[in-house]
């Protein structure tokens, strides 16, 4: 029935427009025939179709109308649908669809109407646009935005708590009734939950216990409007179920039994207690507290904020010996559970603790703690202060060594005997320290006489008390100075006194001039200083430029001391202000303190053994320096060869004569390298000919007569194998018959044995004469 409503309006617009058509031709005609003139336009009304038409294509959507009266008129249409989906019938200005529309796709089409002269193709009229409106008709049924949904309620809510909402849309037209309307359902889960038309997810029950079940998964499903038979689609819907604090923590075993030592430190863990909370963490605050038993000072339970669980610890040191077990039941609850859900079963849960102590031996005990003793200073009868005493508090009562362990100030100033006598081997002087303390330890003796290892410790507080043994000193000010026309009364300085002794409140200082034969006085100032002024002025620095003004200090202690303390006051001279102009300097006295000569003889000596070291290695570098030249010049004179000799009297093998020549023309030779640096060995051959020695040694002696730098020296050959005749079992040398080298060669005869002969030849006197 709703679909012949639009299909009425249809015919009853185009039967009102082809009336219209008519009375504007019969104008048309009437102005032509008064006027001469014609006005042309376009003809039609707005045109509708149906989506989804299941009859034959194509479907009639409308007629295009011009008032031009033309035979050759053609009508044509245009735009992007054109001649696809739409067409125009030339001649009468029907416009057809040639595919079936859907409206969820695209609703309107626009689209520009033509006439033209089919002759020319010119166009009659002006072209003209107009629309093509689909009709919507209920063909799409709702679809969920999405295929799960989510939410979440807290547990034991109220009925009508909402939950969460889901959506569907539909893609029919929303401006036609009953197209676009969708409505809810719940088809699983509707025990639990409900939805109204909007999509809203309520609770329909109060009773939705998390800990009976946490999680609901329902579906819903959306049609359209109640009446219409559209399809329909459906979503699920995941809900979950908040934690609320509603349940009470239960123990988990009606007793718990404990073993721990009786030396377990305050605030130690004994053990843990555990309870069961089904509820979520963050609602877990179990609280503990003691119901039965009289140890709430003895012990105390704190929970783990993380694990919930009791934790059980001593307040105060356990003594086996004193109680030996502890039982006492405590009680776990929860302060914040919500009551309004609350379940039955009781809100508390109580379970009975048994601790029980072991014994362990227990280091000893001290008594009167803690110690303190005074004692007068300098008091040479006082050798015994008091004592110390510790017990063994186990059953077994061993005896009791004492021992010192650390004293301040450092020193054997206190001793303590081995049964805790405290004792002192000197008196003590409050100036030095007026307190002493030490720390005392206290060790059990076993049986087999050992100490144990275990020990405790006592602090020992000596308080050293005042006598007046020190007398006052001056505090020596800057240094007094009087002008020497001073007028009598002037006030030179005001000079203060220190004591080492204790001065007591009422204790003051008093002060006199040693004499009074000088042009000073004293004057009180009650307050333990006092002024020196001037008694009759006008110094003489002709006479006296310092002055030394002795001044008694006086203490009103039990004894009374006193002490004579010089003040040196210099005269200056003085402009007439009154200020300075000059003055002497005075001699300081330098006093040096035994550290400090010990120092200065320290450095001395110090510098001494560096001088000394200086010079010896000066003298050891001119040794090694003398030892270098004469090695190296030796070394130049000392051929080694493979083939030994015969012997130290083997001078038959060759002539040795070539050895004793000498330069005798004066041309310098040319400087070649050292000839010992180039000559390699000839080869060891145990049976060389005498003629290559001869060679050899010729050899030599060119190298000898070219070089003019070498000392007119015979060449000497060492052979490391004697002959059979030689008795010095030394190297068998040649010697020259004299140098004037001013080497001396005494180092030779460290060499060993080997270097006697050699030691002999150099270090003969220049003058002899040798002969072989």
């Amino acid at each position: 029935m709703n679909h012949l409503i639009p299909l009425f309006s249809l015919l009853l617009a185009l039967a009102f427009a082809d009336k219209e058509s008519q009375k504007t031709t019969q104008n048309f005609s009437s102005n032509n025939a008064s006027h001469k003139r014609l006005k042309r336009d376009w003809i039609w009304n707005q045109m509708h179709i149906k989506e989804e038409i299941d009859a034959p294509l194509p479907h009639h959507v409308g007629k295009i109308t011009s008032s031009v009266r033309n035979n050759n008129a053609k009508y044509i249409i245009a735009g992007e649908y054109a001649n696809t989906i739409f067409k125009v019938e030339e001649t009468s200005g029907d416009v057809y669809a040639f595919e079936r529309l859907d409206r969820e796709k695209k609703a309107e089409y626009e689209l520009t109407a033509l006439i033209i002269d089919r002759r020319n193709n010119q166009s009659l009229e002006p072209p003209s646009k107009f629309i093509i409106k689909v009709y919507d008709i209920n063909d799409n049924a709702p679809v969920f935005v999405q295929k799960v949904f989510n939410g979440s309620v807290p547990e034991m809510s109220p009925v009508g708590t909402s939950v969460t909402k889901v959506t569907a849309v539909d893609a029919d037209d929303p401006t036609v009734t009953g197209h676009a309307t969708v409505t809810y359902q719940v088809i699983k889960g509707e025990e639990y939950f409900t939805v109204d038309d909007s999509g809203v997810i309520s609770t329909t029950r109060a009773d939705l216990d998390r800990e009976h079940q946490s999680t609901y998964e329902i579906v819903v499903k959306a049609k359209d409007a109640p009446g219409s038979s559209g399809d329909s689609s459906t979503a699920t819907v995941i809900i979950t179920l908040t934690d609320i604090n509603d349940n009470f923590p239960v123990f988990k075993h009606p007793s718990f039994h404990f073993k721990v030592p009786e030396n377990i430190s305050v605030g130690g863990e004994v053990g843990r207690v555990k309870v069961e909370d089904i509820d979520e963490p963050q609602h877990r605050n179990t609280k503990y507290s003691f119901v039965r038993g009289d140890y709430r000072d003895t012990f105390e339970i704190v929970a783990n904020p993380f694990t919930n669980e009791g934790i059980i610890r001593p307040k105060k040191p356990l003594d086996f010996e004193k109680v030996a077990e502890y039982r006492f039941d405590i009680e776990a609850t929860d302060p914040t559970v919500d009551l309004r859900y609350f379940k039955a079963g009781g809100s508390r849960s109580i379970s009975t603790v048994t601790i029980e102590v072991t014994d362990v031996d227990e280091p000893p005990v001290f008594t009167k703690l803690p110690y303190e003793f005074k004692v007068r200073e300098n008091d040479p009868e006082v050798r015994t202060l008091g004592s110390v005493w510790a017990h063994d508090p186990d059953a077994a009562k061993r005896k009791i060594r004492f021992i010192r362990r650390r004293a301040s100030p450092s020193g054997d100033y206190i001793r303590v005997s081995d049964t805790g006598i405290i004792q002192l081997p000197k008196p003590l002087d409050r100036e030095f320290s007026s307190s002493y303390n030490i720390t005392v330890a206290a060790q059990e003796i076993l049986e087999d006489g050992r100490l144990s290892d275990r020990e405790s410790h006592a602090h020992v507080h000596v308080i050293v008390t005042d006598e007046n043994d020190n007398a006052p000193e001056l505090v020596y000010p800057e240094e007094p100075r009087v002008c020497e026309n001073a007028a009598p009364g002037k006030v030179i300085i005001r000079i203060s006194a220190t004591d080492k002794d204790e001065i007591s409140p009422r204790g003051f200082f008093r002060y006199s001039l040693a004499t009074e034969d000088s042009n000073f006085s004293l004057v009180e100032n009650y307050d333990n200083t006092a002024n020196i002024t001037v008694k009759y002025g006008q110094f003489n620095r002709e006479l006296a430029k310092i002055h030394y003004l002795p001044v008694i200090i006086s203490d009103n202690g039990d004894p009374e001391l006193s002490s004579t303390n010089t003040l040196v006051i210099s005269v200056c001279k003085c402009n007439e202000k009154g200020n300075f102009t000059f003055c002497e300097e005075r001699a300081k006295q330098v006093g040096v303190s035994i550290q400090a000569l010990v120092a200065i003889f320290i450095c001395i000596f110090t510098i001494i053994v560096i001088v000394l070291l200086i010079l010896l290695r000066k003298r050891h570098k001119k040794d090694l320096s003398g030892l270098g030249r004469s090695v190296a010049e030796i070394h130049e004179q000392l051929v080694t060869y493979d083939e030994e000799g015969g012997g130290e009297m083997d001078t038959t093998s060759y002539d040795v004569s070539v050895l004793n020549s000498v330069r005798k023309n004066g041309v310098k030779a040319e400087p070649v390298p050292s000839p010992y640096a180039q000559v390699q060995k000839p080869p060891g051959n145990p049976t060389s000919t005498a003629g290559e020695m001869e060679m050899m040694i010729e050899v030599k002696k060119d190298e000898a007569d070219n070089d003019r730098d070498l000392l007119p020296y015979d060449t000497l050959h060492i052979y490391g194998y004697e002959g059979a005749e030689s008795i010095a079992e030394s190297l068998s040398s040649l010697g020259s018959g004299s140098s004037d080298s001013d080497i001396d060669y005494d180092f030779l005869n460290d060499w060993g044995p080997r270097f006697k002969m050699l030691a002999e030849l150099y270090g003969s006197e220049p003058n002899e004469d040798f002969v072989y």
